[in-house]
């Protein structure tokens, strides 16, 4: 039997155990995100044998959201003969039942190196004919990178490591970049969309790059920037880099998720690129949140882009996790 779960399921659900070295749901995070409505019963997906739970699909979304954007957490018990055809009925039906448009992508989490482990690439195989089956065909894996105080202290800044106190990070933003090589200032929505436009052309992220081919450089401009003002960041925090002569050289989007503050976005109008302002400007916005005493922020990229993993590392970001992202052909979902 498939179907949604009910609350009487919320337990059960809870309890389920995922055995596999891959990145899965526990009752905590469950419960704690079910009650801030990020887990929803009508989101999250059950398929039963004489009455156990033998499957579970767990889609997130945004508290304020009418639908769910990713699929977190996708198992089935070890004594299902078929664990890929059984979780492709169970995304299927819970796809279908969802209303939304676009299929919410799926997000794996893995250790560095899990290739090199048998049972880490036999966990994601099962997931992969899944999620293929119900038209996730797209693939690409990331870079989940943390910085915290301890790792180093942000360039151009005089907050030291482990001692990220207070002040405001957005007033700070306007001194300049470390060693003066750019400026960042505030702009208007119509500023940033332009610039969003300009950073989209020749972007080595993948997810822009299919969105650009599906739907146009403006189109993709326009979600990238719906995307970001979405999130649980301040608007107040975005800056626009500019040489010291006042040249545009790309923009800043400081953000947050429901957990962390993030990078957001980031990016280098093409007749900058290959100055290494990406780093000047990473440093610029993990200034911006140290200043504002965050103790983890988080960012990603797609492994492909050699240049921004490099300026991750640089600025004392480290390596977390992989993700493998699965989206439908053509999605053209932000890269978040």
């Amino acid at each position: 039997m498939i179907r949604a779960a009910t609350s009487d399921d919320i337990d059960r659900v809870a309890a389920v155990v995922v055995d596999e070295p891959i990145g899965w749901i526990g009752a905590e995070r469950f419960h704690a995100d079910l009650a801030a409505r990020m887990y929803r019963p009508e989101w999250t997906w059950i398929a039963q044998r004489d009455g156990r739970i033998v499957a579970r699909a767990l889609w997130w979304g945004p508290s304020g959201s009418a639908l769910p954007v990713a699929l977190d957490c996708l198992s089935t018990d070890p004594s299902v003969p078929d664990r890929a055809g059984l979780a492709a009925q169970l995304l299927r039906a819970g796809m279908s039942a969802s209303g939304a448009v676009v299929p919410p992508q799926f997000n794996v989490s893995l250790a560095e190196g899990w290739r090199d482990h048998p049972a880490t690439v036999a966990a994601v195989a099962w997931r992969r004919e899944a999620v293929f089956a119900a038209g996730l065909t797209d693939e690409v894996e990331r870079l989940r990178f943390e910085w915290t105080p301890g790792s180093s202290a942000p360039r151009g800044s005089t907050v030291p490591p482990d001692s990220a106190t207070g002040g405001s990070g957005s007033a700070d933003a306007a001194d300049g970049g470390p060693g003066g090589r750019l400026v960042f200032r505030e702009g208007s929505d119509d500023e940033f969309l332009d610039v969003f436009r300009r950073v989209a052309a020749g972007s080595l992220d993948a997810q822009t790059r299919r969105s650009v081919a599906a739907d146009g450089v403006d189109a993709a401009a326009r979600a990238e920037m719906e995307f970001c003002l979405g999130c649980p960041g301040e608007r107040s925090w975005w800056r626009i880099a500019e040489t010291p002569g006042g040249e545009v050289a790309g923009l800043a989007v400081p953000s947050a998720t429901p957990y962390h503050r993030n990078v957001g976005y980031l990016g280098v109008v093409p007749q900058m690129r290959g100055h290494g302002y990406g780093g000047d400007i990473l440093a610029e916005i993990t200034r911006i949140h140290a200043a504002d005493g965050a103790r983890v922020i988080t960012a990603t990229t797609d492994t492909g882009n050699a240049p921004m993993a490099a300026a991750f590392r640089r600025d004392g970001y480290r390596v977390s996790e992989i993700r493998l992202v699965f989206t439908a052909p053509s999605a053209g979902q932000p890269a978040g």
